[in-house]
């Protein structure tokens, strides 16, 4: 006859595995069962695991970064941390901002230096009070983790035109320059009431500012506290408060639910997106007269086109532009700005089997389109009043622009007339070099 086995006579080995898929939860309550339960459920390895599991934590600490006696010690710290909300939303913006600080890390650390502690409970009503909203539970987590960024006066001079570490990055063209970053919630406050009182909004309003450009071209987000949706301004914010939301509403959910499991606001969303589109390398850090920024202009297709003619390699891209936005102009609702990188390979410039060391561009051509109908054709000489000369192996020459449209989508296609050696002293007869269809749209994350 077979002998039951209880727990407590299980070898070690196997009581931690049981243990370990149980949870820490689970765990807690088998371990008033017996002391020999209660030992087997105090030991460090276990809570390594299920501080791993929940935390991605490698080392035991709290959720300010302080060192903790043990995981077990570190497990108990962050839910008597975090006792108000639900333990998965909590995990969840963990990953988010894990995410974005692991990849600011490896890729532009002076930004995330920028990131300030968390914001405390205290700190988050005080917001609240001040503001008259009740934060959706989504960025009131946000917000413990960090409270937006800290940019130095230090850092707001390292350009002429303002600071360039802002973790959404942004784009520039013509004399327009944008650079967007988080707020902390000193900034939150005095910059709600500030464009609030400007704009002409309610006394009641539910809109708070919680990223903007950190530059003298203003854009600014608001998060609606009251259905935790995400809104950008257009050029018709202050004369009739129109925004363009950042995120569909259909996602939206449970934004101030305490007891689900699926709370979701606009903000986590929108952060989570955004560092999908860095992790994949959608979008990447840039330098430029050596300041270095995130910039917004895709670079992977089908975002972002790339075409070689003659050895002459043209990638580009655009990004939809929603603070000059007119929803009310029928004819320029929309704005995009785009970004032709161009250069020469390393094999140089080949044109019916001769190879040249140079050559230079003289015409653009473009065709412009709104959905698939022509809008606007454009032959011109040079790039904003420049001519490349392209060399083998040399940066690429960048160039922004920007084209307005009567849709959300269309497209740019077209081609460069250069002329092989220079245009003083060309070397051969002038050729086309394509620059292929990239798509002007709309998105369904707007940042």
């Amino acid at each position: 006859m077979e002998r039951e086995v209880g727990l407590d006579g299980l070898e070690d080995l196997a009581l931690h595995i049981i243990l370990s898929k149980l949870g820490p939860a689970d765990t807690v309550r088998v371990s008033c069962v017996s002391k020999r339960l209660r030992l087997s459920a105090s030991e460090d390895s276990l809570w390594t695991q299920f501080c791993f599991q929940d935390l991605h934590l490698s080392t035991p600490q709290d959720h300010q970064g302080n060192p903790a006696p043990s995981f077990k010690v570190a497990y108990q710290l962050w839910r008597e941390a975090f006792a108000m909300y639900p333990w998965p939303l909590v995990k969840r913006v963990k990953r988010c901002w894990d995410k974005l600080k692991k990849w600011l890390s490896n890729n532009f650390p002076e930004a995330k230096a920028t990131l300030r502690r968390g914001a405390s409970e205290s700190d988050i009503q005080q917001l609240q009070t001040f503001l008259k909203v009740n934060l959706p539970l989504p960025s009131r987590l946000l917000y413990r983790f960090h409270d937006g960024q800290e940019l130095t006066d230090k850092e707001h001079s390292a350009t002429l035109l303002g600071s360039s570490l802002g973790i959404i990055g942004g784009y520039s063209f013509s004399h327009h320059l944008v650079n967007v970053y988080l707020l902390p919630i000193s900034q939150v406050i005095v910059e709600t009431i500030r464009v609030i009182h400007h704009v002409g909004f309610s006394s009641r309003s539910k809109y708070i500012v919680v990223a903007a450009s950190s530059t003298y071209s203003e854009k600014f987000f608001f998060l609606n506290c009251t259905n935790g949706q995400l809104c950008v301004c257009t050029r018709n914010l202050p004369t009739d408060r129109e925004m363009i939301q950042c995120v569909p509403n259909a996602l939206i959910r449970s934004v101030h639910d305490l007891h689900g499991d699926c709370q979701q606001d606009a903000m986590l969303l929108w952060l989570e997106e955004h560092g999908h589109r860095l992790e994949n390398g959608i979008i990447k850090v840039r330098e430029e007269r050596n300041v270095r920024s995130i910039s917004l202009f895709p670079e992977v297709p089908p975002l972002c086109s790339t075409a070689v003619t003659n050895g002459v390699q043209v990638r580009a891209s655009a990004v939809f532009v929603p603070e000059f936005a007119d929803l009310q102009d029928e004819a320029e609702k929309y704005m995009f700005a785009y970004s032709i990188r161009m250069s020469l390979l390393p094999e140089g410039c080949i044109i019916n089997g001769m190879t040249f060391s140079s050559c230079q561009l003289n015409w653009r051509h473009w065709i412009i389109r709104a959905n698939e109908d022509i809008a606007t054709y454009v032959n011109g000489e040079a790039v904003m009043g420049k001519f490349p000369l392209l060399h083998p192996g040399e940066d690429e020459f960048v160039y922004e622009s920007c084209t307005s449209l009567s849709s959300s989508s269309g497209s740019v296609e077209g081609s460069f007339t250069f002329v092989p050696g220079r245009l003083v002293d060309p070397k051969g007869s002038p050729f086309e070099v394509q620059v292929a269809r990239f798509p002007l749209q709309q998105p369904d994350y707007v940042f």
